[in-house]
């Protein structure tokens, strides 16, 4: 069952996910400007504190409503949602101020096994890859997978190469990796079929901390080369409770 809105700047189509879920999908493509009109709902859901809704989950392109049926009905659900839509105006009228967090990492050898192949697939040299893929910063789409991981557009199309074909039993926590046109970094050891460039020492996710979860979608990661001693000097801060990553405003 799905129910399709129009209003005056996009198309947003109503789908059901079981009898205490509601999905706002807001068109078939991936890009900032539609992640954006997803966070802003998001947002504004959350602010609005709508009396039976537990939970919202963005995704790249859609955001799933988890409400308890016995506190709100999906058709009330479905009409406050209609009358936020009404108020939201596409990112480029709207001034978004975005969080941007700086990952240091150190590329290549045993920390980025797969750093030479990405530079043999695309004709870089591997400092070519590294300067590449620190040079701007990715948009958190979403978060998934495994908790805390990042899932991170817009990675140049020279830096693109296809999933691996194999996946790795076991991807070391902090390895940050790349497929495809999207690159991220595992919070947890986990399987996986990115091609893993580089490690951070920083922790994306912390169970047992008030906020577990270093970033959110809507956040900017900025990767930052480091060297190994480096690398050892952060975590030993980290371990000692004395490191935090550099955060800015853009």
């Amino acid at each position: 069952m799905s129910m399709l809105l129009q209003t005056n700047h996009y198309e947003v189509k109503f789908l059901v996910a079981g009898e205490s879920g509601l999905i706002v999908e807001f068109g078939a493509g991936i890009s900032p400007q539609i992640n954006a009109l997803v966070q802003q709902l998001s947002k504004m859901i959350t602010e609005r504190k709508i009396a039976g809704v537990w939970e919202v989950v963005p995704t790249y392109r859609s955001l799933a409503v988890y409400f308890d049926p016995l506190c709100i009905t999906r058709s009330v659900l479905t009409g406050q949602i209609k009358h936020l839509l009404a108020k939201m105006e596409p990112r480029e009228t709207t001034a978004v101020s975005a969080k941007i967090i700086y990952i240091p990492v150190c590329y290549g050898g045993v920390f980025g096994p797969d750093l030479e192949y990405v530079a043999r697939y695309t004709g870089l040299s591997t400092a070519e890859v590294i300067r590449v893929h620190t040079a701007e910063p990715y948009l958190v789409y979403m978060l998934g997978f495994a908790p805390g991981f990042p899932y991170l557009g817009g990675v140049p199309e020279q830096l693109m190469v296809p999933r691996k074909e194999k996946p790795l039993a076991k991807v070391p926590v902090g390895s940050v990796g790349i497929a495809g046109n999207q690159t991220g970094l595992y919070p947890v050891e986990t399987s996986g079929e990115w091609w893993l460039i580089g490690r951070t020492p920083v922790k994306a996710f912390m169970p047992q901390a008030q906020q577990p979860f270093l970033v959110a979608p809507g956040d900017y990661i900025h990767f930052v080369r480091i060297s190994i001693d480096e690398y050892f000097a952060i975590r030993r801060e980290i371990a000692a409770g004395q490191y935090s990553p550099r955060i800015s405003q853009q």
